[in-house]
């Protein structure tokens, strides 16, 4: 028997995405709110956080909720991405299912970006779990994030400096 997916179900489905990004757009303050580093550290943090969770887990409707449109990435070894859906595009089908991201305690780096929003810099570790032949990666990073018609979003993205990790 086949189902079909009426209109009042596409609605519920488009309701519950919009609902959980909207719930998680309140924890992080708007640029205006953030009153001091402090601030603009746990709002980072807790972008970067949500973003790679997203990533690890292929959630990539949620990835996608925090990238710019016209999002730019810059990868020392796989060249430019330009757009949101590009970029979706490539983690769908290059990392989905074989790559994860780990941030690396203590390389956090944040600075804000007056009328813009902020500057997050560190180093990043990328497990692939299930292939050990592969081995554990490394990288450097650095994300302008934007806050923008009532959102944060990742607008440039610099991932260099790739290499083995031992």
């Amino acid at each position: 028997m086949k189902q079909r997916f009426g209109s009042s179900m596409v609605m519920s489905v488009v309701f519950a995405l919009i609902s959980s990004a909207a719930v998680f757009a309140q924890s992080v303050p708007p640029l205006d709110k953030i009153q001091n580093q402090d601030d603009l550290n746990k709002a980072i943090t807790a972008l970067d956080a949500a973003l790679f969770d997203a990533y690890n887990k292929c959630d990539m409707a949620k990835f996608g909720s925090l990238v710019d449109e016209n999002v730019e990435f810059y990868h020392d070894q796989g060249g430019i991405t330009l757009g949101r859906a590009a970029l979706v595009d490539s983690v769908t089908k290059n990392i989905c299912g074989t790559t994860t991201r780990e941030l690396v305690p203590g390389s956090l780096q944040i600075y804000y970006m007056k009328n813009i929003g902020a500057l997050e810099m560190g180093t990043h570790r990328f497990h692939h779990p299930g292939h050990p032949e592969i081995g554990d990666g490394e990288g450097k990073f650095v994300h302008l994030w934007q806050y923008k018609d009532g959102a944060w979003k990742v607008t440039r993205v610099f991932s260099y400096d790739h290499h083995g990790v031992k």
